[in-house]
């Protein structure tokens, strides 16, 4: 089956393709991989869109649309201007934090333009105090009221705020700063709990242990900051590896995802089998040897050869063969 897919593949480059390295976008494995989403997801897990893992604006009104969101996850200031200006009821939650000069340069290149969308909800992420001080005094020199979301460490030690006492610093500052400062909720990335060797620990304590961290701090946000507690938060975990245990449990209800609707080789994962590859890199082939010759040892020639050396026109691409 899988041989006739990719002769099919071959014949229509043949016929359509350029020539040249090409991204081929199966949509229909697409539309697939979000049928088998929009099943999966329970209705308290909102979805929200991994752009720069579908960054293309076509690809994401597709999957708006299949799955009635418009909340994204943005990581790369030029794609927070374009979905700002594709999408009217943008829910933005930045996937990093981002340095405040990059901030006020945003917002001042929004205030020269009078057709952005105003109506855009922005989060942008916050992972210590000193980020904290530094987007309150932007949001006090441009008279704004910022949203902020707080990047909490579930386990996977990439940043973001590992402890009560820093959690709680930065809940009392924002609780000072009513008219500069509104809190949005909580990120946590759990991308750790696919890919932690199994003989460390397994997939499914990891991602216990990841949720029981999450828990502790909504619970001491609840309970000792309720004035900043609503019904609106946003308390957003996931990633494509962890998807589908989200799906069956989870303390979240903003789920992100992106590169396992394309399903790229690292998101070929047993707990994502049930969605097919919808992205392939191709590329021609320039020369067929009979076998690899190797510089300076020519007498290896002379062994048998089990394969052929082919030469294609680029490049070194993170993908399997």
């Amino acid at each position: 089956m899988r041989s006739t897919y990719f002769q099919q593949l071959t014949q229509d480059l043949k016929q359509q393709g350029t020539g040249a390295p090409q991204l081929i976008l199966d949509l229909v494995q697409y539309q697939h991989n979000l049928d088998v989403v929009q099943a999966k997801l329970p209705p308290q897990l909102k979805p929200r869109l991994v752009v720069k893992s579908l960054s293309s604006t076509e690809l994401l009104q597709f999957a708006s649309e299949k799955l009635n969101t418009q909340r994204f996850m943005v990581f790369h200031l030029p794609h927070l201007r374009e979905i700002i200006g594709a999408f009217e009821q943008a829910d933005i939650l930045l996937g990093k934090p981002m340095p405040v000069h990059a901030a006020q340069r945003f917002y001042q290149s929004w205030f020269g333009q009078m057709d952005l969308n105003t109506q855009a909800n922005i989060q942008w992420l916050i992972d210590s105090q000193a980020r904290l001080e530094q987007y309150l005094q932007l949001a006090q020199s441009l008279n704004l009221c910022l949203n902020v979301n707080i990047e909490i460490d579930v386990g996977l030690h990439r940043g973001g705020v590992n402890s009560q006492e820093q959690f709680i610093a930065l809940l009392k500052l924002i609780q000072q700063h009513p008219l500069s400062l509104k809190f949005s909720g909580l990120m946590g990335y759990d991308a750790h709990v696919a890919k932690l060797p199994k003989i460390l620990k397994s997939p499914e304590k990891s991602y216990q242990q990841s949720q029981q961290i999450y828990q502790k701090f909504k619970m001491t946000l609840q309970q000792q900051f309720p004035d900043l507690w609503h019904e609106n938060l946003c308390f957003n975990g996931g990633g494509s590896p962890t998807f589908m245990q989200h799906c069956q449990q989870s303390i979240c209800n903003d789920l992100a995802f992106g590169s396992m609707l394309l399903k790229p080789s690292n998101s070929d994962l047993d707990n994502l089998s049930a969605l097919k590859c919808a992205l392939w890199i191709a590329t021609p082939i320039l020369k067929v040897l009979p076998y690899s010759q190797i510089p300076g040892l020519e007498m290896l020639n002379h062994l048998p050869h089990q394969h052929k050396a082919l030469f294609v026109y680029g490049g070194y691409w993170q993908a399997d063969y």
